[in-house]
């Protein structure tokens, strides 16, 4: 039996290797038919271009449909730039169309013509429309191969309609339902028709429809479509007409690749968009090098800050053990907001016109925080110090607590507002300027204590 697994074992992906090393192509043709589709994805996300090449030419056709379908669309840019054109042409024109057009965006513009033009004339129209919509909009991401019913058809006229229809459509376990105008007026499911009496209208067991307009952003139906549990969400133009579906496959990959660029940038980098092991070290450095210069410019703050109460450090050089332990407490209390928010900002939890909720819930978050966290350190820091040492650590952190809470709370909040990646303006930007505002904080309260 197949080892459905995601990843192959370390034996076969040693043969694999082996194979290709010495160019042994029934070996290697062998070594694969073991494995699942997943499988050979993975292997193909560790090897270089030429190696890929390869491995891609011994797959059966069918089966390197399905493998290519699955991968990246950088790593099928990749894949095409080894084939021949022939074989490049006849794998584009099978692909999906809405594969095909995240292939598209990928080539150079040059290619990308050569391939619509080769491609019969109703792919090419169908590619084009798509290719008609706003860049990570929906209407790029749809498929536009479906099964429309009408609700005056019997549900045996449906079935029968579906089974027609079988090969080419991408999905048919929800149906949507249009009228002669193809305005959407219902969505019916596979089941429902095959469970309803002999006579049965299609309109008799349909149920409201829900959708997504083909312009709005990919993410933002993506969501939609997972949060509603739906298999298909039906996707209409500005005057509610059927131009498409998101399948919930679909849905998920996009989510997938959000959540993944999210995690990025809150890391202070930028997304790879390809398996780590394919990126080539140039990417990989560009990926991190603008966030490191960026952050390395916002800490000059920090400098600066430093430099203006460098008499205070010198009168009080115990000051200056505590700066690390509270620039580390306030940016780690701000990034730990700026995640809170920012994932339910994509969960649709909460939306910018919240702003003064959530301001208000993470002050009182921040306070607790700050008077937990002060109490203790009073009570350490007294004992070890004096307490007025103890008090000028204990007031800052219950201030800077409270003051990064709000800030990373607050920021992504805005950031959305103003059409930012809220990812964007969370941790790395908050830390910088948590760090800065807080060794302010914390120079003010100790010459106001400490009287220096």
């Amino acid at each position: 039996m197949t080892d459905m697994t995601a990843r192959p074992s370390e034996d076969q992906l040693k043969q694999i290797l082996r194979a290709l090393d010495d160019l042994d192509l029934p070996a290697l043709t062998a070594s694969l038919r073991g494995l699942s589709t997943i499988q050979v994805v993975d292997v193909l996300e560790r090897l270089d271009r030429q190696e890929q090449a390869v491995l891609y030419r011994v797959l059966p056709k069918d089966r390197a449909l399905e493998v290519f379908e699955m991968l990246d669309a950088s790593l099928q840019r990749d894949l095409l730039g080894g084939l021949q054109d022939d074989a490049v042409a006849a794998l584009f024109a099978d692909l999906d169309p809405d594969d095909r057009v995240e292939l598209l965006d990928e080539l150079p513009a040059t290619v990308a013509a050569r391939l619509l033009h080769g491609l019969p004339s109703g792919e090419r129209e169908l590619t084009a429309a798509m290719l008609g919509y706003p860049q990570r909009s929906i209407g790029r991401r749809m498929s536009p191969e479906f099964v429309s019913v009408r609700p005056t058809m019997t549900t045996a006229e449906a079935l029968t309609r579906v089974t027609a229809r079988l090969e080419d459509a991408e999905t048919v376990y929800t149906l949507p339902v249009v009228d002669e105008h193809r305005i959407l007026i219902g969505v019916v499911s596979l089941r429902r028709l095959l469970a309803a009496a002999p006579g049965t209208t299609v309109a008799e067991v349909m149920s409201a429809p829900h959708w997504a307009r083909a312009t709005e952003a990919a993410e933002t139906a993506a969501r939609r479509c997972a949060d509603l549990r739906m298999l298909a969400l039906p996707v209409v133009d500005s005057e509610t007409r059927l131009v498409g579906i998101l399948t919930v496959d679909d849905a998920l990959q996009i989510l997938e690749t959000a959540e993944s660029e999210d995690q990025a940038r809150i890391s202070g980098t930028e997304p790879l968009r390809r398996p780590y092991l394919t990126a080539p070290v140039i990417s990989l450095v560009r990926s991190r090098v603008v966030w490191l210069l960026v952050l390395a410019v916002g800490a000059t703050l920090t400098v600066q800050v430093l430099e203006v109460f460098e008499a205070t450090l010198a009168q009080m050089v115990t000051l200056a053990l505590f700066v690390p332990l509270l620039i580390g407490t306030g940016g780690n209390t701000g990034n730990q907001a700026a995640t809170t928010v920012t994932r339910a900002l994509a969960l649709g939890d909460v939306r910018p016109r919240d702003l003064g909720k959530v301001l208000f819930r993470e002050l009182r978050v921040g306070l607790s925080l700050g008077l937990l966290l002060g109490g203790l350190a009073f009570v350490v820091t007294s004992l070890i110090y004096n307490t007025s040492i103890g008090a000028v650590i204990g007031l800052t952190l219950v201030s800077l607590c409270t003051m990064a809470a709000a800030v990373g709370g607050a920021m992504p909040l805005i950031a959305r507002s103003i059409r930012v990646d809220p990812a964007v303006f969370s941790n790395p930007f908050i830390s910088t300027f948590v760090d800065a505002t807080g060794l302010l904080i914390y120079f003010l309260i100790a010459k106001a204590v400490l009287g220096i």
